[in-house]
């Protein structure tokens, strides 16, 4: 079941090793600016994805038919920061899209992931010119970051059979974005979207 995310809600899911994950990003996220918080995060999370006594939800890796799952597992009261689980079928994936100036850390848990950087050249106002700067598969263990205004993006399992997971951790709760479709070369059309979350079921 695909949920609107309410602006309220304050999710606190009880899984193994949530209280060590939780501290491990509090630490990060206490680094200093931007760039230092992301490095910090990337290491921390790179550590956490091998720790055996840190276990996502099992629900996290059960796909959704029609869109890659987003599960927000916890929103931080302190420092406001979101945790994500994101589930991907094979296939799926998203189009070109930022992440509403927003910096973010996420972490492969499971399965690879075939990750796109663009950037942008140039708007006339109803269109935007990309171009991209750098693409590759990732696996589990393995984790980058994003930091506006280098922020657009796209994320795809390019596996035919297995199941890929995600961890995100996002500067704040991310409700919107900007998403972007193809129109002619590389020139795309602008269009809002509003993220939903999936049940914990």
């Amino acid at each position: 079941m695909h949920v609107e995310s309410a602006a309220t809600e304050h999710p606190d899911i009880a899984f193994e090793g949530r209280d060590r994950l939780i501290a491990a990003i509090d630490t990060a996220v206490a680094a200093g600016d931007s760039h230092a918080v992301t490095g910090a995060l990337r290491s921390a999370m790179c550590a956490l994805i091998r720790d055996p006594a840190v276990e996502l939800p099992a629900c996290t890796l059960s796909p959704v038919d029609g869109h890659y799952a987003r599960r927000e597992l916890y929103r931080s009261p302190a420092h406001g920061y979101s945790v994500v689980a994101m589930t991907w079928a094979p296939g799926q994936g998203t189009p070109i899209h930022d992440h509403d100036g927003l910096w973010c850390v996420e972490g492969i848990w499971r399965g690879t992931l075939e990750i796109a950087q663009y950037e942008l050249l140039e708007s006339d106002g109803a269109r935007f010119r990309f171009r991209a700067a750098s693409g590759m598969q990732v696996g589990v263990g393995s984790a980058g970051s994003l930091i506006p205004p280098h922020e657009y993006h796209t994320i795809r399992n390019p596996s035919p059979n297995a199941v890929a997971v995600s961890l995100h951790v996002y500067q704040a709760p991310i409700v919107h974005c900007a998403r972007f479709r193809a129109d002619a070369g590389e020139w795309y059309l602008r269009y809002d979207a509003s993220l939903a979350v999936d049940t914990l079921d």
